[in-house]
């Protein structure tokens, strides 16, 4: 059986910027720097990059490295960079990935989040030359597995019915 196709509505800019806040009021809870726990905001951010990446692209996530520096009080453009790796190679693939069933959309994901926390890795190891283990990559496995999830939350403002109801604008 097939799923029905939605056609989707403009989105708006507020709702991206809402969906932002929220996601970095997330990573500010106590339970952010638990393994496993997702982050929240990369994950936002490469939603946005491949579904919205003339409005959402390495400068928004440039700044919200740096808001995510500051407040895990990091080497100042850690996650800067990271974050800006991540919305490049979300931007350089978000035509194929849209093509694809959002299990299949998680599973491209997963490298793209990988590669940000290498990233973030190969920072701290060269300031502290500390290891975290190999559970330091938890992480990107758990935010695959919301990325349906999170697609479904941030898609639905934007879907039309299907049977168009005269009594209604849209």
């Amino acid at each position: 059986m097939n799923q029905p196709q939605y056609i989707l509505l403009p989105v708006s800019p507020a709702f991206i910027l809402m969906s932002l806040v929220l996601a970095f009021v997330l990573n500010l809870l106590p339970w952010g720097g638990w393994v496993g726990i997702p982050d929240c905001v990369a994950l936002v951010l490469v939603f946005w990059s491949i579904h919205q990446p003339r409005k959402v692209g390495i400068g928004v996530a440039f700044f919200m490295g740096l808001l995510m520096d500051v407040h895990n009080s990091a080497l100042l453009g850690e996650n800067a960079l990271s974050y800006t790796l991540l919305s490049y190679f979300a931007i350089m693939i978000h035509r194929r990935v849209l093509w694809f069933p959002l299990g299949t959309q998680a599973l491209h994901v997963l490298p793209l989040l990988l590669l940000m926390q290498t990233v973030q890795l190969i920072v701290r190891w060269l300031v502290s030359n500390k290891f975290p283990g190999w559970f330091y990559y938890v992480e990107s496995f758990t935010s695959t597995a919301l990325w349906p999830v999170v697609s479904w939350l941030l898609l639905a403002p934007q879907r039309r019915a299907i049977d168009r109801d005269e009594t209604r604008p849209i």
